[in-house]
C-alpha cells in the first residue's frame, strides 16, 4: 500500500514537472515577443499620434511623400501648407505627416 502512494505521488509531480517544462518556455517566448516587438511598436504610434495632434500654424513638417513645407491652416482631419516660395498651397490629411521640425 505504501509502495502504491508513493508511485501516484511521484506521478502526480512528475506530470506537474512535465507541464511546467512544457509551458515556461513557450510564455517566456511571448514575454519577449511583447518586450521586443509589441511594447516598442504601441509606444512610435503613440508619440506619431501625439505629434500629429501637436500640429499648429507655422510648423515645418515632411510628409509620406517627401514633400516638405510650412503649415498654413490645421482642421480636424486636414492640414494645409506652403511649399514653396511661389506660395503653393496643398491639403493633405494629418495622417500623412511624416515628421515635424523640432524648434530650438
Amino acid at each position: 500500500m505504501f509502495v502504491s502512494l508513493l508511485t501516484d505521488a511521484t506521478a502526480t509531480g512528475s506530470s506537474t514537472q512535465q507541464l511546467l517544462t512544457t509551458i515556461l518556455p513557450i510564455a517566456a517566448l511571448f514575454l519577449v515577443f511583447y518586450f521586443v516587438l509589441l511594447r516598442p511598436e504601441k509606444k512610435r504610434k503613440k508619440e506619431a499620434e501625439d505629434m500629429r495632434n501637436s500640429l499648429a500654424v507655422g510648423d515645418k513638417i515632411t510628409t509620406i511623400g517627401g514633400i516638405m513645407g510650412t503649415i498654413c491652416s490645421v482642421k480636424d482631419d486636414t492640414i494645409t501648407i506652403e511649399t514653396s516660395i511661389d506660395k503653393n498651397k496643398m491639403v493633405f490629411a494629418k495622417w500623412a505627416v511624416q515628421t515635424k521640425e523640432k524648434k530650438d
